[in-house]
C-alpha cells in the first residue's frame, strides 16, 4: 500500500495515502444497494440478534406468540374458511389495504394473507423490545425487517393474488401483455438513464404557466417576480424559498391547484427561488453558497433594504430560510416581516423514519459516492424515501402496472414528481452532517457565512405548516419550532402528506387543518398538548394563511413594477412564454 509521511512528524511516521479503488467500490455497491450502507445495517442487526441470542424471556415470549398463532389457525371457523361475510378474522383482515378487494375472503386466499398478517406481527413482536439493544439499531432492524417480509406478501405475486387472477381471466390474458410492456417501457428508461416527461403536463405550457418574469440571475437560482394580477397588492410581498431537492413549479403547478396564482390573485406580491439542476461542476458548492446566492441573494434583492418581506419557506427551503433569517437578525434593517415554515424542520432529533439512513456509516458511504460523480442524483435519493412507503411506492407499482396492466393515473403532481433533480456533492455532506448528525442549528451551533446563528434570535411572526401523513417531515418534528423559539407561532396540521397536504387548494374535497396560535411569552405546549386543543376546521390551510398574512401586512398600494424596472403590462400570453435557464 502506498503512503504518506505525516508533516512535522517523525520521518518514519507514515499514513495510509487515500485510495480511490475504496471509494470507487464503495460507490459500486452503492448502485446495488440505492446508496444505503451495507455496514450500517449490519452493525444494527448484529447489536439486535446478539441482545435477541441473551435473552431467554423474550425467546420464550416469541416460542408462545408463534405457537398461539399456529393454534389460532388450526380452530380457524368454519365460516371464514367458506368465506363468509360474517366471519370476524376476515372483517379484521380487510382493513388492510392489500387485502381489500372481495376475492381475498374466498378460501384459500384468505388463509394465505391471514397467515402472513400474523408472521408479520411475529416478526415486529422479535425486533421490538430486545434488552439491551441500542434503541436506534432496533428500530433499524425493525424497518428492515419489514421490507423483506412485505415481500413475502401474498398480494405481491400472481398466483397467490385472487384480484389479478381474476383481471387474468376477465381480459383472457391481455393484462399481462400490457404489463410486459409498461415493464420493458421502465426498463428502457432505467438503462439509458433518460426519463420521458408526461407531455400532457408539460412545464410553460400546463404547469408553471402563472404569468411571471426572472428578475435576478445568478450561478446558483432565478428568481421569479409573478405578475400581480389585482389592481393593488399588499405593500409587503412574499418571497417563497422551495427545496433544492425539488423543482419549483410544485408551488405553482396547474392553475386550479397553484398555491402562487392564489396569492397573486389574494393581492399579494409574490416571488418564488428556481433552484439550479447541479452537475459535476458544482460538486464544491455548499451550504454557504445556498445561503449567500440563493436564499440571502433572493431576500436583500426584494427587500431592497428598505421594505419588508413575507419569506416562506418549504421543505429543506424552509430550514435554509430559518438560518438565513437568524442571520439577518442583527442588521440594522431587519427585512423579515414573518416567516411562514412548510413541512419544514429545524430540530432533526425526531426526523422520522427518514432518520434511520443517516449514520457516521450511511454519510461516509454517500460521500464515497457522491465523489465519483460530484452530486447524488435523485435515483439514489429515491432509493430511501420508496422504502419508506415500500407498499404504497414499491409493491403497489408493481400489482397495478405490470399485474393488471394499468398505467397509474396522470396528474400534475405525478408529473412534477418525475421532473428530477440532484444535489451538490459538498452541500449534500454539509447538510447530512451538520443537521442531521449534529443537529447544529437547534443547538445554536450552525454557523452561515462565518458567524453561528441561533434560532431564538427569531422575532417575527411565524407560521408553521405539519402535514399528517408525511414521512419525511414529520408533523411533531416540524412542530419544534415552537419549543426553540420565544415568538407568536401559529402552527397549523393539515390532512395529507409532504407534497399534497401542502398543495392542498380550496375546494379540495376532504381536506381539514388544525390550527392554534401560541402568542409570544405565552406557556409552551406540548405536541400533545396542541393536538388536543387545535381547533378542526374543514376546507384549506391556504385560507388561514392568507387572512394571518393579510393581518401582518399594510393596506393595498397600486400594483408596483419589478424592482429595478420601469413600469409596463405584457399581456398574461408574453408572460407565459418565459422558460426557466436552470
Amino acid at each position: 500500500m502506498m503512503h504518506d509521511k505525516i508533516p512535522g512528524a517523525d520521518a518514519n511516521a507514515v499514513r495510509p495515502a487515500r485510495n480511490d479503488r475504496d471509494r470507487e467500490f464503495h460507490a459500486a455497491i452503492g448502485r446495488y444497494t440505492g446508496g444505503l450502507s451495507p455496514a450500517a445495517l449490519g452493525t444494527a442487526t448484529l447489536d439486535w440478534w446478539m441482545h435477541l441470542l441473551g435473552s431467554p424471556n423474550k425467546q420464550t415470549e416469541l416460542y408462545n406468540l408463534a405457537w398461539d398463532q399456529a393454534m389460532e389457525t388450526l380452530k380457524l371457523p368454519a365460516a371464514c374458511l367458506a368465506g363468509k361475510e360474517d366471519c370476524p378474522e376476515m372483517a379484521a383482515m380487510q382493513k388492510d389495504r392489500r387485502f381489500a378487494a372481495p376475492g381475498w375472503r374466498k378460501f384459500p386466499f384468505n388463509v394465505m394473507a391471514r397467515g402472513f398478517l400474523k408472521q408479520e406481527a411475529w416478526w415486529n413482536e422479535a425486533t421490538s423490545k430486545v434488552h439491551g439493544t441500542d434503541p436506534r439499531h432496533e428500530r433499524i432492524v425493525n424497518f428492515a425487517i419489514r421490507q423483506i417480509v412485505d415481500t413475502c406478501s401474498p398480494s405481491n405475486y400472481f398466483w397467490t393474488n385472487p384480484a389479478v387472477l381474476e383481471k387474468t381471466r376477465e381480459e383472457r390474458g391481455q393484462n399481462i401483455m400490457r404489463g410486459f410492456q409498461n415493464y420493458f417501457e421502465d426498463l428502457k428508461d432505467q438503462t439509458t438513464g433518460e426519463k420521458e416527461l408526461d407531455p400532457d403536463y408539460k412545464v410553460g405550457e400546463v404547469l408553471g404557466i402563472t404569468p411571471g418574469e426572472v428578475v435576478l440571475r445568478n450561478d446558483l437560482i432565478e428568481l421569479i417576480r409573478y405578475t400581480p394580477s389585482t389592481a393593488e397588492v399588499r405593500p409587503e410581498p412574499v418571497l417563497i424559498v422551495p427545496a433544492w431537492i425539488m423543482k419549483y413549479y410544485i408551488l405553482d403547478l396547474e392553475q386550479r391547484n397553484s398555491m402562487v396564482k392564489y396569492l397573486v390573485d389574494q393581492g399579494f406580491e409574490v416571488y418564488m427561488i428556481s433552484w439550479k439542476n447541479p452537475g459535476k461542476e458544482d460538486a464544491e458548492k455548499g451550504m454557504d453558497d445556498y445561503v449567500r446566492n440563493g436564499s440571502l441573494a433572493a431576500l436583500d434583492f426584494v427587500s431592497q433594504g428598505t421594505r419588508k418581506v413575507h419569506a416562506a419557506g418549504y421543505c429543506l427551503g424552509g430550514t435554509l430560510l430559518s438560518a438565513t433569517a437568524a442571520h439577518v437578525a442583527h442588521r440594522a434593517f431587519q427585512p423579515v416581516a414573518s416567516m411562514t415554515l412548510m413541512a419544514a424542520q429545524v430540530d432533526f432529533t425526531e426526523a422520522g423514519e427518514l432518520s434511520l439512513f443517516i449514520s457516521e456509516s450511511q454519510v461516509s458511504f454517500l460521500e464515497d459516492i457522491m465523489k465519483t460523480q460530484g452530486y447524488l442524483d435523485a435515483e439514489q435519493m429515491a432509493g430511501a424515501f420508496t422504502m419508506l412507503r415500500s407498499n404504497d411506492l414499491f409493491w403497489s407499482r408493481i400489482i397495478t402496472q405490470y399485474m393488471m396492466g394499468q398505467k397509474s393515473g396522470k396528474n400534475a403532481l405525478m408529473a412534477w414528481n418525475a421532473d428530477s433533480t440532484r444535489m451538490p456533492a459538498r452541500m449534500h455532506t454539509e447538510y447530512l452532517r451538520g443537521l442531521f448528525l449534529e443537529n447544529q442549528l437547534a443547538r445554536g451551533q450552525w454557523r452561515v457565512l462565518g458567524h453561528t446563528v441561533n434560532l431564538t434570535d427569531l422575532d417575527m411572526p411565524i407560521f408553521a405548516v405539519g402535514t399528517e401523513t408525511d414521512h419525511v417531515a414529520p408533523w411533531r418534528s416540524v412542530y419544534k419550532i415552537n419549543l426553540l423559539t420565544d415568538t407568536d407561532v401559529t402552527f397549523a396540521l393539515t390532512s395529507g402528506g409532504h407534497n399534497a397536504g401542502i398543495v392542498s387548494e380550496p375546494g379540495h374535497p376532504r381536506r381539514h387543518y388544525r390550527l392554534l396560535d401560541k402568542p409570544q411569552g405565552a406557556p409552551h405546549l406540548s405536541a400533545d398538548s396542541w393536538l388536543n386543543n387545535a381547533e378542526m376546521r374543514d376546507g384549506s390551510w391556504w385560507e388561514a394563511w392568507s387572512a394571518w398574512l393579510g393581518a401582518r401586512s399594510g393596506a393595498p398600494v397600486p400594483a408596483p413594477s419589478a424592482p429595478g424596472r420601469r413600469p409596463r403590462r405584457a399581456s398574461p400570453a408574453a408572460r407565459r412564454s418565459w422558460k426557466p435557464r436552470i
